[in-house]
């Protein structure tokens, strides 16, 4: 009888999916070895696998641990039609015609890909009882990558980085609202597509910046979002309660690029998972539709590291230099190519509208030494921890998608050895230069315009990632709004 159940193949996944297709590295292998051994020590009960989709969100199922182990030979099927769902999770391809929409046959008829989880991503949930997650690659059934993954979209833009001595160095700033829960509005009446949102309520009143008695108010539950986020070995290095009412901040220290990526995802689930059990709701949009409320922004540190030194490239000994020829390049290739990253930067209708009416956001693609009114502003000039931050984008970003995009752009100014021009330390005066956006539409014309773009990430996600987007604006120019209601029912 026990002969018989060793030779039956586990329903999870394909069989030997992993080794067949060589689709980890040594040190991935050594690690879910171990990790095995883990989850019977602390008698983990069920762990989530996950993945990040195109929006930036998490998504995944949960297993019993017995079957996760499967997945740790054969990976686990999962519909890759969700890549064709909008923000509103509506489906804008036709899933199920022989391609899916896609435009690769292997994604025909809404059929499955297949989730390889990263077991050097696991962690414990500690809000979750005997709950471990991990994040997942996706690849189709033939074993090869899938092409609209935007953690793939990553790893393979820092490949080419890397084999040019550099790792691209991430520090994350980000601005979010936490609000009590008033009314969850839980009703079949609010379940709509997409949902009426919660009644909701400040933590404490607004516009103290940084005030202690502001701070102290909402003290109690950014102390439990820090235990949280360091109990998952998150680098947090401080919090702080913000400007508008509810907003509140959290920035972490300097992490290569793809461990960012996956910290800021797991952060943003882990503070929205955390603020739901407690009554709260945390939000990412950059401006909700709330009285009062200011608009949130992503500020994005960047710069490049030499792997065999670990030294700043943008760093400089040349007396009186600010920043290094390298780092004024990648400045250039920003600047050059700001446009059409804003699309990634900023990735939702409502993210413009801070670039519109905040004047504290920036609105040109220009670079400044420490001045915060720029797009592009060179922090620690001088220093050896010397960076560049693009205060541009919007904390819904999808970060492997902001950052593949920063680094090609950064890149293309290398190569070309592009200047930058002498920084601009009134930027609100420079109004010869290049505008940013001023809404998803312009951005998304930008990218469709952009050979670098379509050369570096490919015309195929490319071209997605536009149909998608044009999809959702549709849907915005298709409803009428309050502003539309109030400009016009009684005047006209």
């Amino acid at each position: 009888m026990s002969d018989r159940k060793d030779k039956i193949v586990s329903s999870i996944g394909l069989d030997n999916f992993i080794a067949k297709y060589r689709l980890w590295s040594n040190s991935q292998k050594k690690v879910a070895k171990a990790l095995i051994k883990r989850l019977q020590t602390e008698d983990i009960r069920y762990v989530r696998v996950t993945y990040c989709d195109q929006h930036g969100l998490t998504r995944g199922k949960m297993l019993p641990t017995k079957e996760f182990i499967s997945t740790l030979r054969n990976g686990l099927a999962s519909t890759h039609a969700i890549f064709a769902m909008d923000s509103a999770n509506n489906i804008f391809l036709p899933v199920f015609t022989s391609d899916g929409g896609f435009g690769n046959a292997e994604m025909g008829g809404a059929g499955d890909m297949i989730l390889v989880p990263d077991p050097t991503t696991f962690r414990v949930l500690p809000w979750a009882e005997k709950t471990g997650w991990v994040l997942s690659d996706l690849y189709l059934k033939s074993g090869a990558p899938m092409p609209f993954s935007p953690r793939a979209i990553l790893a393979e833009q820092l490949k080419d980085l890397h084999k040019n001595g550099y790792e691209l160095l991430i520090g994350l700033e980000v601005e979010f609202h936490v609000f009590k829960i008033d009314d969850p509005h839980l009703t079949m009446q609010a379940s709509t597509q997409p949902p009426e949102p919660p009644i909701v309520s400040p933590l404490a009143h607004a516009y103290q910046y940084q005030g202690e008695q502001n701070l102290d108010e909402v003290a109690p539950l950014m102390e439990l979002f820090h235990q949280q986020l360091a109990a998952l070995e998150l680098p947090i290095r401080s919090l702080e309660d913000e400007w508008g009412p509810g907003q509140c901040e959290i920035t972490m220290e300097p992490l290569p690029a793809m461990q960012a990526a996956d910290a800021m995802v797991l952060m943003r689930s882990t503070l929205k998972q955390l603020a739901r059990r407690h009554g709260h709701l945390v939000t990412f949009m950059c401006k909700p539709g709330l009285p009062n409320v200011y608009s949130s922004g992503w500020h994005l540190h960047q710069s490049l590291v030499d792997i065999k030194t670990g030294k700043n490239a943008f760093a400089t000994s040349k007396k009186g230099a600010d920043i290094s020829a390298i780092g004024q390049q990648y400045i250039a290739g920003l600047i050059k190519h700001a446009r059409a990253c804003t699309t990634f930067s900023n990735p939702t209708i409502n993210g413009y509208k801070r670039m519109n009416a905040n004047a504290l956001a920036p609105n040109r693609a220009v670079w400044s030494i420490d001045n915060k009114a720029a797009c592009l502003r060179l922090a620690n000039a001088g220093d050896p921890s010397v960076h560049i931050e693009n205060r541009s984008g919007e904390p819904a970003a999808n970060p492997y998608l902001y950052f593949a995009s920063q680094l090609v752009a950064g890149l293309d100014g290398i190569e070309n050895e592009r200047d930058p021009g002498p920084p601009l330390n009134d930027p609100y005066t420079q109004t010869d230069k290049t505008p940013l956006p001023a809404s998803l539409m312009e951005a998304i014309t930008a990218l469709e315009e952009s050979d670098l773009l379509k050369n570096k990430i490919g015309e195929t996600f490319i071209n997605y990632y536009i149909g998608l987007k044009r999809h959702e604006i549709h849907r915005f120019l298709s409803t009428v709004t309050d502003w539309e209601h109030k400009e016009y029912f009684e005047r006209f």
